[in-house]
């Protein structure tokens, strides 16, 4: 059990550095924000708002979607790629696009709105970060579907 907790070490390391750079971009947005705003006219960004959080909200059951589908992939799909891999281009994908909603809120911020836009943003991403962490029973799920098949074509 503690070997494959340390076979997920790299998985909840792309976690951690996607989750530093959500903080880094409030950080930014408190350290340097209104030097780097360049507010657009109000009607502009409550539209690019309302279609950043329309995006954001796509996003969540879409890469839940996304995820539940790599999932089975990793399980179903032949070769010899080990589940260490596999499952790490899930979490890769998960991340990534979990990090985008936190990138909307960055963008807002930058276009003009204020912390609250990029507080709500931030938080979803974070969310999203923790729903689709790295989780050891999908892993052993792929680990046992793997050794399954290996078993198989023996």
């Amino acid at each position: 059990m503690e070997s494959q907790k340390n076979e997920l070490l790299p998985h909840w390391l792309i976690v951690a550095v996607m989750l530093l750079s959500v903080v880094a971009y409030v950080v930014i947005c408190h350290v340097f924000g209104h030097e780097l705003q360049t507010p657009l006219p109000e009607e502009q960004r409550e539209f690019i708002r309302t279609m950043f959080y329309v995006i954001a909200i796509v996003l969540m059951p879409l890469t839940n979607l996304i995820r539940h589908i790599m999932l089975r992939l990793n399980q179903t799909m032949p070769g010899d790629k080990p589940a260490r891999s596999r499952y790490l281009l899930t979490v890769i994908v998960s991340m990534v696009l979990m990090e985008t909603i936190g990138i909307l809120g960055f963008v807002m911020y930058m276009l003009g709105d204020d912390f609250n836009t990029l507080y709500i943003f931030t938080g979803l991403s974070v969310l999203g970060m923790f729903l689709y962490r790295p989780k050891e029973y999908e892993y052993n799920q792929i680990v046992i579907s793997i050794s399954k098949q290996q078993r198989n074509s023996v």
